[in-house]
C-alpha cells in the first residue's frame, strides 16, 4: 500500500510525476518511497531547507548527477531555495571533490536553469579580492577551527591553499552563512568515504560554529535512502566521538 505521506512527499519532489501502477518496478518503488518519503523525512525535525542543501550536498559527494539534477525543481519550488544558493554549493564542493568531478554539475545545474526559465542574479558574491582572500579566509578558518588556525597559512603551499582558496574563494562568498557552509561540507565528506580524517574535523568545526552533534545525527539520517547504510554508519560512529 502506498502511504499518504509518501505520495504527499513524492508531489513535491516531482510535481506532475505520479508513481505509474504500470511500471515495471512499481512495488519495489512504492516500498522504497515509503520508507524514505514518510519514514525518513517524518524521522525527525530537520528543516526543508537544510534538507535541501545537505541533499545537493550530498549527491554531489557521491557522484549523482541525474539525482541531483532531479531534485532542483524540487529545491526551488517546493523548498524554498534560490538559484544562487544552489551555484553556491555547486562552487564550495570545488575545493572538497575537485573541478573533474564538479565539472558535470555545473552543466547540469546551468542545463536546469535554463530548462526552468531561470535566470540567476548577475550580483557578485565576492566579499573579498585577490589580495584579501587569504587574510579573510584566516578568518573564516579561525571562525570555524578556532585560533590555532591563525597561522595556519605559514606551514607551506597547500596550507596557504586552503586558507585562500578553500576558504577565502568560497566560504567568504555571500549567499550561505558560516553554518550552512559547514553542514554542506561535512555531507560532501560523509558521501564520498573514506575521508573520516577530514569528516572528524568538520564535525568539530560544526560544532563550533552551532551545529551540534544531534543536529549533525539528523542531517545523516535524512541523508541513508541516498548514500545507503555502510557510510552512513561510518558517519554516525564520528559523530559519536564527539558526543
Amino acid at each position: 500500500m502506498y502511504k499518504d505521506k509518501a505520495k504527499e512527499f513524492h508531489e513535491k519532489m516531482f510535481p506532475g510525476y505520479p508513481v505509474n501502477e504500470n511500471d515495471p518496478d512499481y512495488e519495489y518503488t512504492v516500498r522504497y518511497e515509503n520508507w524514505a518519503y514518510d519514514e525518513v523525512v517524518n524521522a525527525n525535525d530537520l528543516s526543508d531547507r537544510n534538507r535541501s542543501l545537505a541533499l545537493l550536498a550530498t549527491c554531489m559527494g557521491c557522484g549523482a548527477v541525474d539525482e541531483f539534477g532531479f531534485v532542483i525543481p524540487a529545491c526551488i519550488n517546493s523548498f524554498g531555495l534560490k538559484p544562487e544558493e544552489i551555484k553556491e554549493v555547486v562552487y564550495q564542493s570545488t575545493a572538497y571533490l575537485g573541478i573533474a568531478r564538479v565539472f558535470p554539475f555545473l552543466q547540469r545545474t546551468n542545463e536546469m536553469f535554463k530548462a526552468l526559465n531561470i535566470e540567476e542574479s548577475k550580483e557578485s558574491r565576492l566579499t573579498n579580492t585577490q589580495e584579501t582572500r587569504q587574510p579573510t579566509g584566516t578568518e573564516a578558518q579561525v571562525k570555524i577551527f578556532g585560533e590555532g588556525m591563525k597561522d595556519f597559512y605559514k606551514g607551506g603551499t597547500v596550507n596557504y591553499w586552503l586558507a585562500s582558496n578553500c576558504f577565502g574563494d568560497y566560504y567568504t562568498r555571500k549567499g550561505l552563512n558560516l553554518a550552512e557552509r559547514e553542514m554542506i561540507t561535512f555531507c560532501f565528506l560523509l558521501a564520498q568515504g573514506g575521508c573520516e580524517s577530514q569528516l572528524r574535523s568538520h564535525i568539530q568545526g560544526n560544532i563550533n560554529v552551532g551545529n551540534d552533534p544531534a543536529f549533525l545525527r539528523k542531517v545523516v539520517e535524512q541523508m541513508v535512502p541516498y548514500i545507503g547504510y555502510p557510510r552512513s554508519l561510518n558517519a554516525f560512529a564520528c559523530i559519536k566521538e564527539f558526543e
